[in-house]
């Protein structure tokens, strides 16, 4: 598990450092928004759902 999670981690720090090395600021921010609607997903699976629904 841990080495999935270093392997996330190690993905994501070359995804944003190559954004961040060729001028690519709309790439960071795809990935950021694509960050937050998962973490809503999975809020929503959650007991804390009806507080998710009340962002929107």
């Amino acid at each position: 598990m841990a080495t999935r999670l270093t392997h996330a981690v190690r993905v994501g720090r070359d995804l944003v450092g190559h954004a961040l090395g060729a001028k690519r600021w709309w790439l960071v921010v795809l990935v950021l928004v694509c960050l937050l609607l998962i973490g809503f997903v999975a809020v929503s699976a959650s007991p804390l759902a009806p507080f998710v629904y009340t962002v929107f």
